[in-house]
């Protein structure tokens, strides 16, 4: 034990564990570990227990010789009436800065005091905050800080939280407008946060706001995807945009706007330098979404190398990536399926990864998927070494 208090039930707990206990049971869970009588959540209610504390440091002082460090006395800990005046404080013009950078500190500390936050109602202040200066187009001093603040606070389960955001679009308007303007400092760290708010906002949003998603924020995503090919922005961000990109996929007026933003291209110029497993899992999720409806085949066939990083991807990455890269291949063999297109697989190695796909420990639908794709396109086919008669018998449709 470092910081010993004492619950309403009397028995003593270090502090750390006891309130990382309280604060992530379930409201029936949150008992007494020892005598598992109810416990109230609020964690003011713990007791310090000074005198354990004291025997414990001074156990420490006479150990001192066998290399045992003395505990020092830890801080008081901070009440929420304390943090509910700093969030207050940030709608303050001439308190917000000052405000914003301590709450900063908070957060950074412990999940106990982001968790304060979130209950005393950080968030609306943050999105206040951000609103506020994209309203008034100034890049104040503190919208790092406010955006962090989100992020970390930021808790997807909280109802009050998604009905602030869901049908908010001043507050993405507010995030591409950060996003594109020229920070005098910390840019990538700002478009960072930036960029995680964004996708946390976009996951609880209504279907209306993401069905009137305007071209500027593909536009924007694509942007970003492109900085991460010149590694002008962290691979967080880069992250952050492809699950944006998947999550407004289902609607098919955003699938034209991203196809049109360009972001074909830049998905698979992003591929081609990329190390990173679950960046290849993301980007070939998004492709696979937009190859399904022409355009985006026709924008996936004219990069020459479309087809091929595909095809290095299968059985390299993962399972998520096989049954993307699957998907993509099946859909270009299917509906886009020229001369030239099946020439280019051959060539490329996607058939033989095909055949590979059936013989290797995957889904029995992926491999149902690959038969397909192969006797579909047998004829084509047909004189290549590495597709051999048994293989097209072996396993009956």
């Amino acid at each position: 034990m470092k910081d010993p208090v004492t619950t309403v039930t009397g028995i003593t707990y270090d502090r750390d564990n006891i309130e990382m206990w309280l604060l992530t049971a379930e409201e029936e869970a949150a008992t007494c570990p020892v005598t598992k009588q109810k416990l109230p959540r609020d964690i003011e209610l713990l007791t310090p227990n000074h005198m354990l504390r004291r025997l414990i440091q001074a156990w420490c002082i006479a150990n001192a010789s066998y290399g045992i460090d003395r505990i020092p006395t830890p801080k008081y800990p901070l009440n929420k009436s304390h943090i509910l005046r700093l969030v207050r404080q940030v709608n303050n013009h001439q308190l917000c800065v000052e405000a914003l950078r301590k709450i900063d500190a908070l957060v950074i500390e412990n999940e106990k005091n982001r968790k304060c936050l979130e209950e005393v109602g950080a968030i609306k202040a943050m999105v206040t905050f951000i609103v506020k200066s994209f309203k008034e187009r100034k890049l104040i001093t503190g919208l790092e800080e406010a955006l962090r603040i989100f992020h970390l606070v930021w808790s997807p389960t909280t109802e009050n939280n998604k009905q602030l955001v869901r049908e908010n679009h001043d507050l993405i308007e507010a995030i591409l407008w950060i996003l594109r303007s020229e920070m005098p400092k910390n840019q990538v760290t700002i478009n960072t946060h930036a960029m995680v708010v964004l996708k946390n906002v976009i996951e609880v949003s209504s279907s209306s706001l993401l069905s009137g998603l305007h071209p500027e924020l593909f536009q924007e995503m694509v942007n970003i995807l492109r900085k991460e090919s010149k590694h002008y922005i962290s691979q967080q961000a880069t992250k952050a945009a492809l699950q944006v990109l998947i999550d407004t996929c289902p609607w098919a007026r955003n699938k034209q706007k991203i196809i049109e933003s360009g972001a074909i291209f830049e998905l698979i110029e992003l591929e081609l330098c990329n190390t990173e497993k679950r960046v290849s899992e993301l980007v070939l999720c998004v492709l696979a979404h937009l190859c399904t409806c022409a355009d985006g085949r026709a924008e996936f066939l004219k990069h020459a190398a479309g087809i091929g990083v595909v095809t290095k991807r299968t059985l390299r990455v993962s399972s998520a990536t096989d049954d993307c890269a699957i998907q993509i291949l099946g859909s270009i063999a299917k509906c886009s399926a020229t001369k030239e297109v099946l020439m280019e697989m051959l060539r490329v190695g996607a058939v033989s990864k095909l055949c590979m796909v059936i013989q290797a420990s995957c889904e029995d639908y992926l491999k149902k998927k690959a038969m397909e794709i192969l006797r579909t396109h047998s004829y084509a086919w047909s004189n290549s070494p590495c597709i051999q008669v048994y293989l097209l018998t072996r396993y009956p449709g």
